[in-house]
This record gives structure tokens, C-alpha cells and sequence, in this order.
């Protein structure tokens, strides 16, 4: 279904996004520090379900939109590039983070769980993200897109899942190597924003 490049390549960005800190990340990190390991992981895994909500929206709608009209599956596939390039510019453009952990209330582990699939499914970004990033990997002409989007959101979810978990379970000696990286906070625009440039442009010119 998948060829290796395709595959390998999906899983090197989805990589390289997660090495980038975001809202997610440091929203795991916060709740870590206040409540302990599980209680990272558990938002961890909450943000993965919001993920996995997410991926559910975009596989059925995108899936049954390329059953009404391949040109227009196509001119989702443009747009979608279209807005990488955009986020990647933006990524660019967008001065350094302040790294500054939110401040958030601190819950039980459970109760941060639940807390963080909404988070999730409620960010519009992560939407827009899904409905433009999930296409530029799917390929009709592999075999069903259902199935396609399911595979890549799955692997999605499951990579981000082990990701928090193990930021979750190193945090003590990832805070003294970020430390040491500080110049990465001042980079991470720039590096973001050449995956997501370098991802928009690799599919509005492929099959030309």
C-alpha cells in the first residue's frame, strides 16, 4: 500500500515536527513537573485521542471526498500544500518563543487526561493541520485512501504518544540538555518552517 519512500519520508517529518517544542509539548511538561510522571503521560495520551479524533474527520471526510470527485481530492492536495508553505513562511518570519512553561492549574492524572482531548480536538490549527498535512501522503492509485489515512493517522498518534511518554520519563536530563541547546529556541523557526516549505513544495510539483 505504502512504498518505503513514502512511508519513510512520512515518518522522518512527523519526527522532525515532534523534535520542534509546541502548545502540546509543553503543556505535557508543565503538567508533569505539577502532578509527576503520570500524570505527563496521561496528558500525553490525552493529546494522542485528540490526535486520533482528529484523524478519524479528516480519513472519512477527505475519503469521501475523493469518491465524489478526484479533482477535487487534487485541489485539496494543492491547497493543503499551499498552507504548508504558508506555515512554513509564518515559521520563518515569527520571532523566537518565549520558552516559559504556561501556567496551569494542576489536576489529578485523570482529570488531565480528559482536559487534554478536548484541548486537542478544539484547536483549530491542529484541524487545518490534519486536512492539509494527512493528503500529501495518500496516493489513490496504492489502494483505498480509507485505509491510507487510518494507517498515517494511526502511525501519527502512535508516534506522538511514545514521544510525550518519553520526554515524560527523561525530563530531568532533557531540562539540563535544553539547557545546553538554548540556541535551538532561536533556530526552531527556521527549522520548522523549512520542513513545512520543503513538505508543501515536494507535492505541488510531484506527478508534473
Amino acid at each position: 500500500m505504502f512504498d518505503p519512500t513514502t512511508l519513510s519520508t512520512f515518518v522522518a517529518v512527523v519526527l522532525g515536527l515532534f523534535l520542534i517544542p509546541g502548545p502540546a509539548v509543553l503543556l505535557v511538561l508543565t503538567r508533569t513537573v505539577q502532578g509527576g510522571r503520570k500524570t505527563g503521560i496521561l496528558t500525553g495520551l490525552g493529546i494522542a485521542s485528540g490526535d486520533f479524533i482528529h484523524t478519524l474527520c479528516a480519513s472519512v471526510g477527505l475519503s469521501a471526498l475523493l469518491m465524489t470527485s478526484a479533482l477535487a481530492f487534487n485541489v485539496v492536495k494543492l491547497v493543503g500544500a499551499a498552507y504548508l508553505v504558508y506555515l512554513g513562511v509564518r515559521a520563518l518570519m515569527d520571532k523566537p518563543s518565549d520558552p516559559t512553561l504556561p501556567k496551569v492549574a494542576a489536576v489529578t492524572p485523570s482529570r488531565a487526561f480528559f482536559q487534554a482531548i478536548p484541548a486537542e480536538v478544539l484547536n483549530p490549527k491542529t484541524a487545518l493541520f490534519f486536512l492539509a498535512f494527512l493528503p500529501q501522503f495518500v496516493h489513490p492509485e496504492h489502494g483505498s485512501t480509507l485505509v491510507q489515512f487510518s494507517v498515517l493517522g494511526l502511525i501519527f498518534v502512535g508516534l506522538s504518544a511514545a514521544y510525550t511518554t518519553a520526554i515524560v520519563l527523561t525530563i530531568r536530563p532533557l531540562g539540563r540538555l535544553v539547557k545546553r541547546l538554548s540556541w535551538l529556541s532561536r533556530w526552531q523557526g527556521k527549522i520548522i518552517g523549512t520542513i513545512f516549505i520543503s513538505l508543501g513544495l515536494r507535492v505541488a510539483t510531484q506527478h508534473r
